[in-house]
């Protein structure tokens, strides 16, 4: 075999290495499916925070932020879901009679807490799948390459002398595996990498938002005035 192209080694290779390659295109394409979806849903999140917590601390009035985020259309999701989940159950708990401003504002805090578990599930969804690509392409590719080399090697048992140019063939299909390997492997981690320090960076600022929140729902369960988040803050 005079010309040794990709596409020829991958057709010739052994039966077990082909699924093994076809095993890593399989896994490129959904790590590449994955890393597409997240770039816009944490591009999204990033954007709509922002812009909620420019409205939030721009002066608005409380209930009319409320009454902005729950007439939207759809459910509130990022800052906004968390500031909707605590309000709606402060206004909620400060209808009913009995109950002392701290215990309406650690419900709210509590409600808080659990829309931003909601949102940090959506946010680190299909991470745990691209860290396993990451982690396991270059051993499957290199699983491939060893099986690939050690038949090579097996077929030289049957003949009496041995040539480069015999065994060639099959070590080069076996190194294409480890290529493959590594080329569903090195994408999958760089943006593992990047998407989990985004989210860590967002839960840091849905954490910030939520203390800074709940502090203004004390100042309003003690009965202070106030009408803005920016007064509030001060």
């Amino acid at each position: 075999m005079n010309d040794l192209s990709i596409i020829d080694l991958v057709i010739e290779a052994s039966v077990v290495v082909q699924l093994v390659m076809l095993l890593l295109v399989v896994a490129s394409i959904a790590s590449w499916a994955i890393i597409l979806r997240k770039r816009g849903v944490l591009k999204r999140a990033t954007h709509d925070s922002n812009e909620f917590e420019s409205a939030f601390w721009s002066g608005g009035d409380l209930t009319s932020i409320y009454r902005d985020v729950t007439q939207q259309g759809s459910t509130p999701a990022d800052m906004a879901g968390i500031f909707e989940a605590g309000f709606r159950e402060f206004r909620r708990l400060t209808q009913q009679a009995g109950l002392s401003g701290g215990q309406v504002v650690e419900a709210a805090r509590r409600s808080m807490r659990v829309a931003q578990m909601r949102e940090m599930d959506r946010l680190e969804d299909s991470l745990a799948t691209l860290a396993t690509i990451g982690s396991t392409s270059p051993y499957v590719g290199l699983f491939g390459t060893v099986w690939g080399i050690m038949n090579s090697f097996t077929a030289l048992g049957n003949v009496q002398s041995a040539t480069l140019a015999m065994v060639a063939p099959g070590i080069a299909e076996a190194l294409v595996a480890t290529a493959m390997g590594l080329f569903a492997a090195i994408p999958a981690v760089i943006f593992y990498n990047r998407y989990a320090d985004q989210v860590s960076r967002l839960e840091v600022r849905y954490d910030s938002f939520a203390e800074e929140f709940s502090s203004i729902l004390e100042r309003h369960a003690r009965g202070r005035p106030a009408t803005t988040p920016a007064a509030e803050a001060q």
